[in-house]
């Protein structure tokens, strides 16, 4: 909870992948009270009991959350992904305002726009989705997600077999291209949107 407070306050796409990666870890945990107290609250011994309660009852929000838009097996917040749709909406206006030129965002978004179907299609394979129906910022989302949980994945495998190995190496093959095109993005539209809502950029100077 503190944890997610600072991030939504010094990084939305930090906020929303850190989001993410709790879903898959409540998911783990089998949405159980005692494993989520044991696991995730009682580690923090920097805490007093009733902010551990408190943190335990935030937690406990997300599982109810989660059963409620009934994406107990998989799925992501619709709270996240509105955030998201948030961001795609400001991305498309850097894509045509002035401040989006000025903020340097056309120059990081060059690079990956080009590779972006390709990006799409690949994500559509891996869900019930179609590539239309995936938002540029959805598409940059789920790839640097499924970065992550590759990293996870690769460094488990790694440690069981050589073929883990080769596995592993592929998959950070895999990381450093992804990362190449996309991290970049993400971050500048994470900045942009940080300032704009502290009031420091105005997203619609110079516009007509």
């Amino acid at each position: 909870m503190i944890t997610a407070k600072q991030k939504r306050r010094e990084n939305i796409a930090e906020y929303i992948l850190y989001l993410w990666q709790l879903e898959d870890m409540l998911r783990a945990l089998e949405f159980s009270p005692e494993k989520i107290y044991s696991t995730l609250v009682e580690p923090h011994a920097e805490l007093d009991a009733e902010q551990k309660q408190t943190l335990f009852f935030w937690y406990m929000d997300l599982v109810n959350l989660l059963r409620t838009e009934g994406k107990e097996s998989g799925g992501h917040l619709e709270h996240t992904l509105h955030l998201i749709a948030d961001l795609n909406d400001l991305h498309l206006h850097l894509l045509r305002a002035p401040v989006g030129r000025e903020q340097g965002y056309d120059r990081v978004w060059s690079a990956l726009a080009a590779e972006l179907p390709k990006l799409k299609t690949a994500i559509a394979g891996e869900s019930r989705m179609t590539a239309d129906g995936i938002s540029d910022m959805e598409a940059c989302f789920r790839a640097l997600y499924s970065v992550m949980l590759c990293r996870l994945r690769g460094t488990a495998e790694a440690e069981e077999s050589p073929a883990g190995q080769k596995k592993a190496e592929a998959a950070e093959r895999y990381i450093r291209d992804v990362l190449e095109v996309v991290s970049p993005v993400v971050a500048r539209l994470a900045a942009i949107h940080g300032a704009a809502e502290r009031g420091e950029l105005d997203l619609y100077r110079d516009m007509e």
